[in-house]
């Protein structure tokens, strides 16, 4: 098994790129929670910097499904199935168990993460998805 590692660099970004679209467009969606939140634990509002930094999460976050899905095809054969694998496996451990953790603590409210965790899977199944197709049209170039 060869890993295309330009392609898995290439389709993770594009997948990264999804993520953070989809993570800047679920601010409207939550409105005014999250700052309310953060304000009742005496913290700030999320600044761009915080912004920035979630963005290179997502980035990260985008080869390392990219990095996993190439691992992984090869067993499973076909690319969504394996694309769906993927995400759901980067997505428990990326995404569920830290926002869990943050209702156990107290930190955060039920709905508020609810509504991030199934965000989460929809922005992680999308990349994953899109960038999968990309990697496979992508992955037998010369490297």
């Amino acid at each position: 098994m060869t890993i295309n590692l330009k392609s898995v660099i290439t389709s993770g970004l594009v997948a990264g790129i999804i993520i953070s679209i989809s993570a800047i467009t679920m601010v409207p969606v939550v409105g005014n929670e999250m700052d309310t939140v953060l304000a009742n634990h005496s913290l700030p509002p999320l600044s761009n910097l915080d912004i920035g930094y979630f963005c290179c999460v997502s980035f990260i976050y985008g080869i390392f499904l990219m990095f996993l899905y190439a691992t992984l095809k090869p067993q499973f054969k076909s690319r969504v199935k394996t694309a769906i694998i993927t995400s759901i496996i980067v997505w428990i451990l990326a995404n569920v168990i830290g926002n869990v953790a943050n209702v156990v603590y107290g930190f955060m409210p039920v709905k508020l993460t609810v509504i991030g965790i199934v965000w989460g899977l929809m922005e992680f199944l999308l990349g994953t998805l899109i960038a999968s197709r990309l990697y496979e049209r992508t992955k037998n170039t010369k490297q």
